[in-house]
């Protein structure tokens, strides 16, 4: 048995599965990524050093560097600033980048600058005639370390916000688009 449908009937019908249809689509899409933005908590920071240049004691140049994501969940952004006299060199990354290279963090990284942490221990059983190797790390007599997570060079992004940002963005696309 064939039903016949007039041509208006037919367009309404039509019309009505496929927005049925589209809603369903967007609804998919929608709880996919919200049980997926819920594990994005990341940190952005400058990566440089100030052998290049933008990369200052004062600024970064965003022209040059964008930024980069810290791996680490409780990462922070850090600024080591190596100085001897007049020669001073600028580090920015996220410590976790850092604390692999480096033996000199402080054990406290709060929000704040700090000095480095001293290593007695560090090339104690080395003979080196080599001065220019520097094996114990003394080119700089000062390091301090600088950690931000709020400031004006860190960005961090939360969970909520993100997901917050994409729920408002889905829901006026489908309202435009209903």
């Amino acid at each position: 048995m064939k039903i016949m449908l007039h041509h208006s009937s037919s367009s309404s019908l039509l019309f009505k599965m496929n927005s049925s249809l589209l809603t369903i689509v967007w609804a998919s899409i929608l709880s996919l990524i919200i049980f997926q933005v819920h594990q994005v908590s990341s940190l952005f920071c400058y990566s440089c050093v100030s052998t290049t240049p933008g990369c200052t004691l004062e600024q970064v140049s965003w022209w040059i560097y964008s930024s980069i994501t810290c791996p680490e969940s409780d990462d922070k952004c850090i600024k080591i600033i190596e100085q001897d006299g007049a020669d001073i060199r600028v580090t920015r990354d996220c410590l976790s980048n850092v604390m692999s290279l480096r033996d000199d963090v402080p054990a406290d990284r709060f929000e704040g600058c700090r000095s480095a942490a001293q290593n007695p221990k560090r090339a104690v059983h080395v003979d080196n005639a080599i001065g220019e190797l520097d094996l114990k790390k003394s080119s700089f007599i000062n390091t301090t370390y600088c950690f931000c997570e709020f400031d004006q060079w860190c960005n961090g992004s939360s969970s909520r916000n993100s997901t917050w940002t994409i729920l408002v963005t889905i829901f006026m696309l489908l309202v435009y688009w209903i």
